[in-house]
């Protein structure tokens, strides 16, 4: 479990957040429970690495407010539009006995030991995440699905990941599809169409029937020179 510092806030005015901002804070909210919802921030430079994983919005934290460790879950994360850049994060405060709907990404392991990828299948993803229902105190980080001995065709399904104590999946009534080892996909080339192979046909008779006149009359007929020198000559025997 991760423990990270957060300091109370007493103004939430846009001014105040942007300074924090500007000094490396994070504004955030700390909410849930029977205790009031309280405004806290928190240094960047140690959230910022856990904000950029898969499974920041399903992970429990230790939070110490002040000297006061409370355990968390975050919620939400805002973005500034054109930095990207984290600009507010909602905590909500676990309360053991309470359950919680979170979306809990999913993670394949083992794809080298799949015979049907071996063979060029392909892994089709239907869900990277999958929502469920979870005790506040029993959350998953992640589903694991393990890729051994799977070959083409084989759907994993819901039912074939193993789930902790007392967590289900918020779709009942169906075993629904996770992933699938599919045939790999084959593309053919387009074929020329009908026209542009007519336009080349001709190109190459139009090429034909010049080359063929081409040889006829340096075969056969003289060239305009030699019927000029031919009337030259005659003229001269005239003379």
């Amino acid at each position: 479990m991760s423990n990270l510092k957060a300091i109370k806030r007493e103004s939430t005015s846009s001014g105040s957040n942007n300074k924090l901002r500007s000094e490396g804070f994070i504004p955030a909210i700390l909410y849930g429970g029977k205790e009031e919802n309280q405004n806290i921030s928190i240094e960047k430079k140690y959230i910022k690495t856990l904000i950029n994983s898969d499974t920041f919005l399903s992970k429990v934290l230790e939070l110490d407010v002040n000297g006061k460790k409370e355990k968390v879950i975050p919620r939400d994360v805002s973005y500034n539009v054109v930095s990207e850049e984290p600009i507010h994060i909602d905590f909500m405060r676990i309360v053991a006995g309470k359950k919680i709907i979170l979306e809990i990404p999913v993670k394949f392991i083992n794809s080298e030991l799949s015979p049907g990828l071996k063979r060029g299948g392909v892994l089709n993803i239907v869900r990277r995440k999958v929502e469920l229902r979870c005790p506040a105190e029993n959350i998953p980080t992640e589903l694991i699905v393990d890729l051994e001995g799977l070959d083409i065709g084989t759907s994993i399904k819901i039912s074939s990941i193993n789930l902790p104590e007392n967590v289900t999946p918020t779709i009942q009534g169906r075993d629904f599809v996770i992933a699938t080892v599919a045939a790999p996909t084959v593309v053919k080339e387009p074929e020329k169409p009908a026209e542009a192979t007519e336009d080349e046909a001709a190109d190459g008779a139009e090429a034909t029937t010049t080359e063929g006149t081409e040889k006829t009359t340096s075969d056969g007929d003289k060239t305009d020179g030699e019927k000029s020198k031919e009337e030259d000559k005659s003229s001269s025997d005239k003379k």
